[in-house]
């Protein structure tokens, strides 16, 4: 069974850093396009960043400069540095991607179940 499992949300200061972790696991042949969403209270999820599997990335332009994502193929793993962080920030933050293929079948746009990120003084 495929799971997308996050980590690393927590409380932290208006100009702090955290570090997001997610690790794609079950028996997976290969990953497509990753990436970060975001959702706070009363508001739609948006996108924050994606990651191809070759490295090209794409960001969200109220997190250009600030956050960086990156991946380790090898390990199924998406990053996501987030520095100079703001309370805006706040939300819960999911996992995607795009295209998981399995010995078995292939799983299109497949989420994680989030990890909330709280910025506050």
């Amino acid at each position: 069974q495929v799971q997308l499992v996050e980590s690393g949300g927590g409380l932290v200061q208006p100009g702090g850093s955290l570090r997001l972790s997610c690790a794609a696991s079950g028996s997976i042949f290969s990953i497509n396009g990753m990436g970060w969403y975001r959702q706070a209270p009363g508001k739609q999820r948006e996108l924050v960043a994606t990651i191809t599997s070759g490295g090209s990335t794409n960001y969200a332009n109220s997190v250009k400069g600030r956050f960086t994502i990156s991946r380790d193929n090898a390990k199924n793993t998406v990053y996501l540095q987030m520095n100079s962080l703001k309370p805006e920030d706040t939300a819960v933050y999911y996992c995607n991607a795009a295209r998981i293929v399995t010995p078995s079948k292939i799983l299109n746009d497949f989420w994680g179940q989030g990890t909330q990120v709280t910025v506050s003084s």
